[in-house]
């Protein structure tokens, strides 16, 4: 497939997917942007690793400024803290160009996908995962 076919088919996706097709695609987005950034520090290509961890950033700034606070109550006031946490930690990781901050990061990242998708495939879990993320 031509990159440009490939772009064109990543757009469609993401204008076609619903709310939690489009939230599990931000996760996986995320977690293959920290693994590039990650790869191009150990290269020390510090441009694309700077590019990487802002894409990463913008797609947590995401999250966090979706959530609903009046519907998801303490779950979605502790998740807006954890994407602060993970937003620090990512400026963190770029100024200083750590892996560490990146890894832990991704771990996070990894956990919550998880969890997301299991909520996400759990019939019974579907009006407290609706009341979290408006986007969800």
């Amino acid at each position: 497939m031509s990159m440009i076919a490939h772009k064109q088919y990543k757009q469609v996706q993401v204008k076609t997917a619903n709310n939690k097709k489009l939230l599990i695609m931000l996760y996986q987005g995320c977690i293959k942007f920290l693994r590039i950034a990650k790869k191009s520090i150990k290269e020390d290509d510090f441009e694309n690793a700077n590019e990487y961890l802002k894409k990463s950033q913008d797609i947590i700034n995401e999250l966090r400024y979706t959530l609903d606070m009046e519907k998801g109550g303490e779950i979605s006031n502790n998740l807006y803290q954890l994407y602060s946490f993970m937003y620090s930690e990512l400026v963190s990781a770029n100024v200083n160009k750590d892996i560490q901050h990146i890894e832990t990061v991704e771990e996070m990242m990894l956990e919550l996908l998880e969890t997301w998708k299991e909520i996400i495939n759990n019939p019974q879990q579907k009006q407290g995962e609706q009341n979290i993320n408006r986007s969800g």
